[in-house]
């Protein structure tokens, strides 16, 4: 199920990078195990990255923002580019998650 822009942009950052952690971490359980389920994961990371670049709360992050994603993706494609891991990167958004439970 899609998440709409508007819907998305109502959320706290905390919560959005939580969400990308979320995605992060099913890619990471899947890869190597169930190929569809690993891209699906990762492109809904990816997905959800972008909602939250066009964010336009976020303007004065978009550096930060576009590192993220470039580093998920360099993730997804094994670290070739930057040596970025899924694990890592679980590890990363997964403060996000916390800190919006907390």
């Amino acid at each position: 199920m899609a998440v709409s822009p508007e819907r998305w942009h109502t959320l706290p950052l905390a919560d959005q990078l939580g969400n990308v952690g979320s995605e992060v971490g099913r890619a990471r359980a899947w890869r190597g195990k169930n190929e569809e389920r690993f891209w699906s994961a990762a492109g809904r990371a990816l997905e959800l990255l972008d909602l939250t670049r066009e964010d336009p709360r976020w303007k004065s992050r978009q550096a930060e923002l576009d590192r993220a994603r470039e580093s998920v993706a360099d993730a997804v494609l094994d670290g070739r580019e930057y040596g970025s891991t899924l694990e890592s990167l679980e590890g990363y958004f997964m403060r996000f998650a916390l800190l919006s439970r907390s």
